[in-house]
């Protein structure tokens, strides 16, 4: 009784946590939405292919790639490498959950790992409950779905400036993650600082702007994590 009391309170807490991400996503996904229609999927097909994936970068160049009449593996390619930071993401979530937790805790907990479900979920004091990440996907996986659905069938009719307004709510979900945190542990902030910095060098460098958004990312993630790794290592209790 007290593990499901456990698992209901962490399953509550995700939701509350969740509708931000939900509210982000449907306005994020309203567009994502648009972009399908104008590669020729109905609001079933575009709905379908955002409930299985979730992914907004990885969506939105297969849906590009799909209008441009590319091939199945030009598509499954370029989706792998857009994709590819959700590796370090599952290495980083698995040191959270318990050793003895179930398979299909681990496959539900992957399959529902977006970029701030995975923020949230891995700032979690402790070990993982995936009930936690259970609570935020039940809000933000019905959000981003019917928000691409709803593009679908609605087209343009939702002002450009109403979607970039709604889509801000993601950022400042992003500060309420790594501010706190950051106030605790200068370590913490410095690389804050740092990944910040970095990612604006390597986006408007001559040279560095050329590389793709997800290969950026994973360079800096891996770059910036090792250094901090070997320079303030944590303490294992």
């Amino acid at each position: 009784m007290k593990d499901k009391s456990q698992n209901r309170n962490w399953f509550q807490k995700g939701i509350q946590n969740g509708i931000p991400i939900a509210l982000g996503y449907f306005a994020v996904s309203f567009t994502l939405g648009i972009a399908a229609k104008n590669a020729g999927l109905n609001a079933f097909q575009a709905a379908l292919a955002s409930f299985t994936s979730l992914a907004s970068a990885g969506e939105f160049a297969g849906f590009t790639l799909i209008a441009a009449l590319a091939t199945y593996a030009e598509l499954a390619l370029t989706t792998f490498i857009i994709n590819a930071r959700y590796f370090l993401m599952s290495c980083a979530i698995s040191q959270k959950l318990e050793k003895n937790l179930p398979f299909f805790h681990r496959l539900l907990v992957g399959f529902f790992m977006t970029d701030e479900i995975f923020g949230l979920s891995v700032s979690t004091p402790g070990m993982l409950n995936p009930y936690y990440t259970y609570g935020m996907a039940a809000v933000a996986a019905p959000a981003w779905t019917l928000g691409t659905m709803l593009g679908v069938l609605l087209g343009n009719i939702l002002p450009a400036r109403v979607v970039i307004a709604l889509s801000a709510g993601l950022y400042g979900m992003f500060l309420a993650i790594i501010v706190p945190p950051a106030r605790s542990n200068r370590v913490i902030a410095g690389v804050i600082v740092c990944s910040m910095t970095a990612s604006y060098i390597f986006t408007y460098a001559p040279v560095l702007a050329g590389i793709a958004t997800g290969t950026r990312i994973i360079i800096l993630t891996i770059a910036i994590s090792l250094f901090a790794a070997i320079v303030f290592p944590v303490k294992e209790s």
